[in-house]
């Protein structure tokens, strides 16, 4: 599996542009892939009012990319209900991943399908 790994150092992704850049950087290296830390989200995306991770999931399942969001989110669960369905849900799934380490990413991936 080809991954796109975001450095923990660098801008805070805040906008549906920023991520769509993002998925652009992922053209023409067959990326199966992408993690992206906490730490380069804004609270937007964890506040699902704003629709932006919404939005985020969605332009990463048009483009057939998978995405895991790596770190912990402890906080964003406990401040909402709605959050924490939709990392549930998300979990369930094969394109989006909440973990909160590598070795939790890598075991999901060695329990599902690439």
């Amino acid at each position: 599996m080809n991954t796109l790994t975001i450095p923990e150092a660098g801008p805070v992704l805040t906008t549906e542009r920023q991520i769509i850049d993002l998925i652009g950087q992922t053209f023409g290296q067959q990326i199966d892939l992408v993690i992206i830390p906490t730490t380069r989200l804004g609270p937007d995306f964890f506040s699902l009012r704003t629709g932006l991770a919404g939005t985020v999931a969605q332009k990463f399942a048009n483009y057939r990319l998978r995405l895991a969001i790596l770190g912990d989110i402890t906080a964003h669960l406990t401040a909402s209900e709605a959050f924490r369905d939709f990392v549930r849900e998300t979990n369930r799934g094969t394109q989006l991943w909440f973990v909160s380490d590598q070795r939790e990413l890598e075991r999901k991936l060695s329990a599902r399908p690439c």
